[in-house]
């Protein structure tokens, strides 16, 4: 009898976690927002690729990103492109920038070209929503991103993107505060350390919204 009980107690476990990871998704409300899709990222030999240490991470998350596209293409999810666009003489950043991000750009020269160009495997298509006016870490900056959101009624959004604990991070910050129900599908990011990575993933995400897999993401359906 106390074996059963077990059993049934493991099975109701189980099935709750499961309830829990995939819960009652309306598709139609939801997106699937990439962050900085581009060749400054993804081309070979782009410069930001050269700061990834951990090359396993970062290749496992392209092929994870490839997928899950797919995937949220096939059961007619929105896809918003969140790109990072700025004028090659770094108007937007300010030449007198002392620190953080609008000196760092400006000093590795990123972002000028082509290489603001989306990258040729995640090419936006016709029926999907491209951000503009984007000028900080946070999807959210400067953008019309949180206007694209609700005037297509999307209130749940799952982020996949570069890097995890910079603009990802970001964008899933103010999301939460603008009140969207927030997820990072973690194994489509990538931080420049596995260290990195799991720093965001063990004390930030919690805060902010939910983690979850590739695999749980290919799980919802129509």
């Amino acid at each position: 009898m106390t074996k059963i009980v077990l059993i049934l107690t493991i099975l109701l476990i189980q099935l709750y976690a499961k309830d829990e990871n995939m819960g009652v998704l309306d598709i139609k409300k939801s997106a699937l927002v990439l962050i900085e899709y581009q060749n400054e990222w993804l081309a070979e030999n782009s410069k930001l690729q050269f700061l990834m240490k951990d090359k396993k991470q970062f290749l496992r998350s392209q092929e994870n990103s490839k997928r899950i596209l797919e995937h949220a293409i096939n059961i007619g999810m929105h896809v918003v492109h969140v790109p990072f666009i700025v004028s090659d003489d770094y108007k937007e950043l300010g030449k007198g920038a002392k620190f953080g991000l609008r000196l760092a750009i400006q000093k590795a020269q990123t972002w000028q070209g082509e290489s603001k160009n989306f990258h040729k495997d995640f090419l936006p298509m016709n029926n999907e929503l491209i951000v503009g006016g984007r000028i900080g870490a946070s999807g959210f900056a400067g953008s019309n991103l949180d206007a694209l959101l609700k005037n297509n009624d999307i209130n749940t959004l799952f982020i996949i993107g570069y890097a995890t604990n910079v603009c990802v991070e970001s964008t899933m910050r103010e999301a939460h505060d603008k009140g969207y129900n927030t997820h990072v599908i973690s194994d489509a990011t990538s931080a420049f350390t596995q260290e990195e990575k799991e720093f965001f993933e063990k004390y930030i995400v919690h805060h902010f919204g939910k983690s979850l897999t590739t695999e749980a993401f290919l799980s919802y359906s129509h």
